[in-house]
């Protein structure tokens, strides 16, 4: 009488499990680790990338140093210059213009200020933490980068023009004050240009 199917000592059947997995299947396993193995490197990386950001620290340690630096210095020019004021109280351009040169040094570090205030928000996190004391204000709050261009731009406009008084109040030559006018309008007009359109 013949064996039953699968009994006695015939080969194995094709897919037997017997001797381990057969071709396909270790194939399909190796790649379905190494399909894995893809992700798991690539969040890693993301993740490395993202912790990146950090670096953005630097520039802005260095820009509020830059600013508290201008600070000083407008204070330095202050106090050195009050005892000629007092000595020579009449209304002079050279009196003006050492006030429009403060107005200016002081205008610089907010700029810079601002420009670390941006960068920190946009790149690191939003400076609240949670509580009002630490809030910036509206004003000052950075959404994107066009946010963080439209303030500094909008600082760098005001620092020209005032730049410019003070020229003009020093100045001797009417000639070269209307080629500087000429060319502070044509790049004030050109950054609010590029503020209008370039979003």
């Amino acid at each position: 009488m013949a064996d039953p199917p699968g009994e006695g000592g015939g080969a194995s059947p094709i897919g037997s499990t017997k001797d381990g997995p057969s071709q396909p299947e270790a194939a399909t396993a190796e790649a379905f680790r190494a399909g894995n193995a893809r992700p798991r490197l690539e969040a890693s990386f993301e993740g490395v990338l993202s912790l990146s950001r950090v670096v953005v620290v630097v520039p802005v340690i260095v820009l509020l140093l830059s600013a508290i630096s201008s600070f000083a210095y407008g204070t330095d020019v202050f106090f050195r210059s009050v005892k000629r004021v007092v000595d020579d109280p009449q209304l002079t351009s050279h009196n003006l213009g050492f006030l429009l040169l403060l107005t200016d040094l002081f205008l610089v570090g907010a700029t810079l200020m601002i420009a670390a205030f941006g960068l920190y928000d946009l790149f690191i996190t939003r400076i609240d933490a949670g509580r009002r004391s630490l809030r910036l204000p509206a004003w000052l709050e950075m959404h994107d980068l066009n946010d963080l261009k439209a303030r500094v731009i909008s600082m760098i406009i005001l620092v020209a023009a005032v730049t410019f008084v003070d020229v003009v109040v020093e100045s001797k030559s009417g000639l070269n004050t209307l080629y500087l006018g000429a060319a502070v309008a044509l790049v004030i007009a050109a950054l609010t240009a590029f503020l209008r359109f370039g979003r």
